[in-house]
């Protein structure tokens, strides 16, 4: 886990612009990896998201930290920004394992950027995106490393009452809300008392943290073994 988030961040703060150019699916480590290029020449028929909950973890490869950047960070640099919608909608996509439809959406749920690219045809795809990094190759300079918007103890209240109400209307199983409640202590930053701004180190070790817990839980165990048997997820 640790070896895919070091590649993801690497990949982001190379001395060289890296372009990710993904097509058909990209679930999971691999929604990860196309996130970690500075920028995305994506093919309209892409699926794409973060489905790990189906298998009783989290995104532990920097996936979590990469849509709180993406979703939560822009909003809350602005004044008077409430927190909660954007925290919910970044927490919903991977706690419902949401998959794109098309690249479209997939810009609509922050895995693509709006100044990511879309191309019609595969055929072009990978001339597209080598045009891209040779574009922004001239007089490259790197991303500077930017923090992590931790919304705190509050949110991460609000997310365990929405939570146990799931489980309350049969929505979700108990260990649907173990996994749950892990990831709202991540996107929350690990609940500080007061909001606050963290480097992405402190995300990308919680989510190791949280990942590698559930990986040992008998009921993650069991999910991942039957997706390995059957290509479904288990409800347990």
């Amino acid at each position: 886990v640790r070896g895919l988030q070091d590649f993801t961040m690497a990949t982001r703060y190379a001395h060289a612009p890296i372009v990710t150019a993904p097509f058909n699916m990209a679930l999971g480590g691999g929604a990860e990896i196309l996130m970690a290029g500075v920028a995305t020449v994506a093919h309209i028929e892409l699926y794409t998201g973060l489905v790990e909950f189906g298998v009783g973890i989290i995104p532990g490869g920097s996936g979590t930290k990469e849509m709180m950047r993406r979703l939560i960070n822009p909003i809350m640099r602005t004044k008077n920004a409430d927190v909660l919608p954007h925290l919910r909608q970044a927490f919903e996509q991977i706690a419902f394992a949401k998959v794109s439809s098309s690249a479209v959406e997939a810009m609509h749920m922050g895995i693509l950027r709006p100044t990511d690219r879309i191309v019609m045809n595969r055929a072009h795809l990978l001339s597209e995106a080598k045009r891209t990094a040779l574009h922004l190759a001239q007089d490259y300079v790197p991303p500077r490393r930017e923090k992590i918007y931790a919304a705190g103890r509050d949110a991460y209240s609000a997310l365990l009452l929405a939570i146990d109400g799931l489980v309350r209307g049969k929505y979700a199983s108990e260990h649907d809300a173990l996994i749950a409640k892990k990831l709202a202590y991540i996107m929350t930053g690990g609940a500080p008392s007061e909001p606050t701004w963290l480097d992405e180190q402190v995300i990308l070790d919680l989510e190791l943290q949280a990942l590698v817990e559930l990986a040992q839980t008998p009921k993650t165990l069991e999910r991942i073994a039957y997706m390995l048997q059957n290509n479904k997820p288990l409800r347990n």
